[in-house]
């Protein structure tokens, strides 16, 4: 697609206005990105031409953002993130002679990826491995990617997905949790304290109903969006959770966390690679996603 240059404005002018209003002054705005405050004003103001409309108004000795700079400022500031985000992929990139970007799942990259990074870069030395978090399905046309770690189905538009592994979740507490509650059967668990996550509220009311509890009780507790804080909620004797067993495995040899009964629970979605269109000949994420196909089994 051709792009319209007239459409495109530069980066140090949307600096500028970000800066001012942040600052809600023009002159501070021209302190921080060392300029005259008449170069900040020239710059905002040639902005407001390129769009047609005023993005700042006067108010006592201060400027602040009118309705449409409020709504341009969120675009903006995700813009320069994605500019500065790709300038330093390229930089890192230059240093190495091969690289690989991967979007993984927050708390799956920080306790069961990351820990097994080493063992792959052994193999593919000089490789260097850029990791962000996403938590949803994304536009690799917009985000550049070379592959993701996703959880859900193997839906993602223009991509391949395949399969990497399901999960298994089971109960687990802390010492200190156990020693105070006496679980001798699986419903013991309705009366005691349940920590959950928030993006997937029915797992205890499953588990119940797969180990003859009740429903009904299962869904008061404490709640969190990720699985890091359910399991340092869970560290911190704050409730019991269902956690899968492969982000527990150093809570578990260091025994700051145990499991309660072994009774595991197959969720729903599984993991899966997912690759798009346009870089499934990559070799190098061809080698990883074989390499890391060894390392569920």
């Amino acid at each position: 697609m051709k792009l319209s240059r007239r459409l495109i404005p530069d980066v140090t002018t949307l600096q500028a206005f970000e800066c001012a209003a942040r600052h809600g002054s023009f002159t501070q705005a021209a302190n921080e990105l060392n300029l005259t405050q008449s170069a900040v004003s020239r710059q905002i103001k040639d902005l407001e031409e390129q769009l047609g409309v005023l993005l700042f108004e006067r108010v006592r000795q201060r400027v602040v953002l009118s309705e449409d700079g409020r709504r341009f400022l969120p675009e903006v500031r995700k813009l320069l993130h994605q500019t500065e985000e790709t300038m330093l992929r390229a930089m890192s990139a230059a240093r190495s002679d091969h690289s690989l970007t991967i979007a993984t799942l927050p708390t799956f990259g920080s306790r069961w990826l990351t820990p097994r990074l080493p063992a792959f870069l052994a193999q593919f030395p000089g490789t260097v491995i850029n990791v962000a978090s996403r938590s949803a399905p994304f536009d690799f046309d917009e985000e550049s990617f070379d592959l993701a770690i996703h959880y859900g189905q193997p839906v993602w538009a223009r991509a391949s997905c395949s399969y990497l592994c399901s999960e298994v979740i089971l109960p687990a507490g802390s010492p200190e949790l156990l020693r105070h509650w006496k679980l001798a059967d699986p419903t013991d668990l309705e009366s005691a304290p349940l920590l959950h996550l928030a993006t997937r509220p029915k797992l205890w009311a499953q588990w119940f109903e797969l180990n003859g509890g009740a429903a009904e009780t299962a869904y008061r507790g404490h709640r969190f969006d990720q699985f890091s804080m359910v399991i340092e909620a869970a560290v911190a004797g704050l409730g019991f959770a269902l956690l899968p067993r492969y982000l527990i495995e150093q809570e578990l040899a260091s025994g700051r966390l145990s499991v309660v009964f072994d009774r595991p629970m197959q969720t729903d979605n599984s993991y899966y690679l997912v690759v798009p269109e346009g870089k499934l000949e990559n070799s190098l994420s061809q080698a990883f996603r074989a390499w890391i196909a060894t390392q569920v089994t």
